[in-house]
Formats: C-alpha cells, sequence, structure tokens
C-alpha cells in the first residue's frame, strides 16, 4: 500500500485528488499539511488523518511514501523540491512551476532524488485526444494548419448563490496563483495544441480583466510556428456556460470536438459532405494518478508526462511574458 499526504487544499482540485488517492486499491491518505492551519485541521478531521502545521515533520515522516501537491502554484518550487529531497514520490496540480528556470530545478531534484513524479494533465489521456492525435499523426487530415482550443466556465461571474463569483478567492490573488484563467483553464488547451502541433517558435498573448480582478479572466495566446502553423489557446473565467472546444484544421481535412455532446467529428476533401462522428477510439489510457501509482509500483519514469509539462511551463512562462510586454516572445529567450 502507497501511504501518500495532501499537501495543501488551496486548489479547487484538491478534493477531487483526495477523492482518487481514497478509492485507489493501493494508495491511502495517511496525512495533510496546509499553508493554511485552519483550512488543514478541518480537511484532515474530515478525512481522519493527522494534521501536520510544519511541513518539514510531515516530510520526515518515513511511512509517508509519496505526495499530492495542490498547494498555490507560487509555492511549488519551495514544496516539491522539499518533497523530493525527502525522497517522497510526488503527484502535482499543474503547472509544475511559474518560470522555465524554476521548472527547470524541480526536475533536477526529482532526478537527484530518484523519486517518480507525474504532473495532472487529465486532457492528455482521454479518447478524444488519443483519437485526434492519431488521425494527425496518420496525415488524415494532411498539413496542419491550425489548432483552436477553449476552455472556459464563469467561475468569476456572480450568482445568486456566490456573489463573488464560484471560484475562491485567492485564485484571484496573483501572489499564490502566479496568473489567472490562463495559468489555471488555459494550461489544458496550450498542452493539446503542444502535443498536435509541438512546440512553437513564439507566442503572442492577450489578457483582459472584466471583472477588474488583479488577474487575467479573459485571455489568447497565439502560437507561432516556422511552417506558418497556429495554435489558438483561449481561457476564460467570464463565460455564461461551460465550454471546452476544439477545432484541428489541415489542407485535406478537419476536426472537430465539443464536451457538450462528446463527439469527434471529421470531414475530409474529397469525403463525404458531411461531418462523420470518428467511432473508433483507442482503449482507455489510464488516469495521471493511475499512471502515477504504476510508475512508483514499477519503476519506471512518466517520460512524456514530464516533456509535456516542462514544455507547459515554456509556453506559459513565454504567454505571461508576452501579455505584459505586448510583444511577441520567442521561447528561445527564456532563462533556463
Amino acid at each position: 500500500m502507497i501511504r501518500v499526504a495532501i499537501l495543501s487544499y488551496w486548489h479547487v482540485h484538491a478534493k477531487d485528488y483526495a477523492r482518487m488517492a481514497a478509492e485507489h486499491p493501493q494508495t491511502e491518505i495517511a496525512a495533510l499539511w496546509d499553508e493554511n492551519p485552519q483550512r488543514g485541521r478541518q480537511k484532515a478531521e474530515e478525512l481522519g488523518v493527522p494534521f501536520y502545521e510544519v511541513l518539514p515533520e510531515l516530510l520526515a515522516n518515513p511511512d509517508i511514501d509519496g505526495v499530492i501537491v495542490v498547494t498555490p502554484t507560487t509555492q511549488h518550487r519551495e514544496v516539491l523540491i522539499a518533497a523530493a529531497a525527502a525522497g517522497k514520490h510526488i503527484f502535482t496540480e499543474k503547472v509544475v512551476a511559474t518560470t522555465t528556470k524554476a521548472c527547470n530545478e524541480i526536475l533536477a531534484a526529482v532526478e537527484t532524488a530518484g523519486i517518480k513524479l507525474v504532473v495532472s494533465l487529465p486532457r492528455l489521456y482521454t479518447g478524444f485526444t488519443q483519437a485526434a492525435q492519431r488521425l494527425i499523426q496518420g496525415g488524415d487530415l494532411g498539413t496542419v494548419t491550425t489548432v483552436r482550443i477553449r476552455l472556459a466556465h464563469n467561475g468569476a461571474l456572480p450568482t445568486d448563490a456566490s456573489p463573488n463569483g464560484s471560484l475562491p478567492a485567492h485564485f484571484f490573488d496573483p501572489l499564490e496563483s502566479g496568473g489567472g484563467a490562463m495559468i489555471d483553464l488555459g494550461c489544458h488547451p496550450m498542452y493539446l495544441a503542444r502535443l498536435f502541433l509541438g512546440l512553437p517558435e513564439r507566442v503572442s498573448a492577450g489578457y483582459g480583466s472584466i471583472t477588474g480582478r488583479q488577474v487575467e479572466d479573459s485571455a489568447v495566446t497565439i502560437m507561432h510556428y516556422a511552417n506558418g502553423a497556429l495554435g489558438i489557446v483561449e481561457a476564460g473565467f467570464v463565460n455564461s456556460y461551460s465550454q471546452f472546444n476544439i477545432e484541428v484544421q489541415g489542407t485535406e481535412g478537419s476536426l472537430l470536438y465539443d464536451r457538450s455532446d462528446n463527439k469527434l467529428l471529421m470531414r475530409k476533401s474529397g469525403g463525404p459532405a458531411e461531418w462523420q462522428e470518428v467511432t473508433e477510439m483507442p482503449e482507455a489510457v489510464p488516469t495521471a494518478f493511475e499512471m502515477w501509482v504504476s510508475h512508483i509500483q514499477q519503476g519506471t519514469i512518466a517520460t512524456e508526462n514530464i516533456a509535456v509539462a516542462r514544455d507547459l511551463t515554456r509556453l506559459m512562462e513565454a504567454s505571461n511574458l508576452s501579455a505584459q510586454s505586448g510583444a511577441a516572445y520567442r521561447l528561445s529567450d527564456l532563462s533556463e
């Protein structure tokens, strides 16, 4: 049995990771730490596990095998490096870090410690993603010219139940979150665009704040490629309903996916005049959490997951720098 500790309930997905750990037959939640002691004690009591007010004391516990990191994004570097140095396997919320330099330092610490790291990139492992990637790599669309992916919800908009929006207030604090809609929601379209097109030469981004928060609640990043292809990443906290859409355009065909009907559609040059549903889906792929458990048990490394996570950090940093400067930012100019 793999005994894991949850490090913080800062992120809204902490409850989901706690559920995964509780439901997986090879893991159990053994402890909890939170940078907010009041919240931490409450959650530890709910889970029926010990609460540690001091993180090094938890990491020094030899009975803890791994940690689930759900801290403020800006604390990732400190917490992940400390966990790696203590020999604890790490499952972490994206992004790995807010800068490429910090991400590389974390990955170096992980490699030195020999522990197993997996980053939560859930949409990387869905059936529709696997099917789309297979069609793209198989040449069914010809040369891919444009990838446009949007993920948005109404988390910053007031409702009767949540006058300040459904997202917690600390999501809008740049000192904790490291950004807004793009670093939170935009991560998913960004790593999918990277999967379909690879790494771009440069990115250009524009961020807006419809609600006047300190971080962006509406954002767009354009990924520019040497062959002229474009990746368009859209994210927002100010949309009346939750949206997740994928559009892949190629010289010989196109793909469409919409979460509302969970169908992947394709249309090809010279083919039927109507959109056709892609019904041949790959077999189910393990979730990121299941992968983490497997890598711990088998002593293997999540090479692809870590590579995508590192590239995501690079793309996110470049996007933030572009939005701040108002100019395109080349990935080669990032500090390593």
